[in-house]
């Protein structure tokens, strides 16, 4: 066989190759691919996790994620070209936009599994507590302490569920009030509206550090839940799954994951370059070394 017809051969098994790869391409994959763009789902005020800068700018620990996921995603099915598209998502609207399609893959919500039966969950790559924040001079520690007060939360999430069903706060009747994002009812608690702010530690370490006074805020109480954080995507596409999972495991290997983590968490963050100081729990050491999907009801204290 002459060199010409080796480089003919050549370039022909290529050129199946990438044929077979494409005709492969399933599901979100395929769309990607044939689309050109990827949406990510994303937060305005969930610091530092996901949200904004101003200008369609988004940023965080979780978009940051979702970024390098994508980028491992390109590679693998040959489409360096493809464009990421960022919309913003709601607590009330994200787990509808990615069932109809609208969002491809979204940055980061708590795994519940009833949300299983709707959407998918890559691995865990955040554990938060849900506690409360308060003003620093209130005198509140406990929620034991929360009788005849405003107790603020987001909408459309669980977290004064949470607070309902714990044991110290047995008979304690308080006021519920929300705001229609996350800085909105921490707005409530830096304007007096309300005397409390209970949600995801991260989220309030995160509203706290972008105060106008930080230290006339702090988190206490007890803590009414602990839950697994994870990017979320449509279900029943295994193919998209393995590939997200398979990313997030490469960085957690080669340690890429808990140098995000430091990033975020332990450094000055944009916009007023404040430093949230939350070193990395056990829980999710643990998931680094064994990573997992389980849901929330998992992690349940007993």
């Amino acid at each position: 066989m002459t060199r010409f017809s080796v480089a003919i051969a050549a370039l022909l098994a290529a050129l199946l190759a990438a044929g077979a790869q494409a005709q492969q391409l399933t599901g979100t994959l395929k769309k990607i691919k044939d689309t050109g763009k990827v949406v990510m789902g994303t937060r305005d005020s969930s610091a530092p996790l996901a949200y904004t800068l101003g200008g369609g700018q988004y940023t965080g620990y979780h978009v940051e994620l979702c970024e390098k996921i994508i980028d491992t995603i390109k590679k693998q099915i040959n489409a360096p070209a493809v464009k990421i598209e960022y919309t913003l998502v709601t607590s009330q609207n994200r787990i509808p936009l990615v069932e109809n399609g609208t969002v491809d893959i979204e940055c980061g919500s708590t795994n519940r599994a009833a949300r299983q039966k709707q959407v998918a969950f890559g691995l865990t790559t955040y554990v938060t507590e849900v506690r409360m924040a308060v003003k620093a001079n209130s005198g509140l520690t406990s929620i034991n302490q929360l009788k005849g007060k405003t107790v603020a939360t987001t909408t459309g999430t669980t977290s004064v569920q949470h607070l309902r069903k714990h044991e110290r706060a047995t008979g304690i009747d308080f006021k519920e009030i929300y705001g229609k994002d996350h800085a909105d009812a921490f707005l409530l608690l830096e304007s007096g509206r309300a005397d409390a702010f209970v949600m995801d530690d991260n989220i309030l370490a995160g509203n706290i550090a972008n105060a106008k006074n930080p230290k006339d805020f702090v988190i206490t109480g007890e803590v009414l839940s602990v839950e697994p954080i994870a990017v979320m995507f449509r279900k029943d596409d295994p193919a998209f799954k393995k590939a997200v999972d398979d990313a997030i495991r490469g960085m957690m290997k080669s340690g890429e994951l808990e140098k995000l983590y430091a990033k975020w968490f332990q450094s000055p963050i944009p916009p007023r370059n404040s430093n949230l100081n939350m070193p990395m729990g056990v829980t999710l050491k643990g998931l680094i070394a064994n990573p997992n999907d389980k849901p929330m009801e998992d992690f349940a204290k007993k």
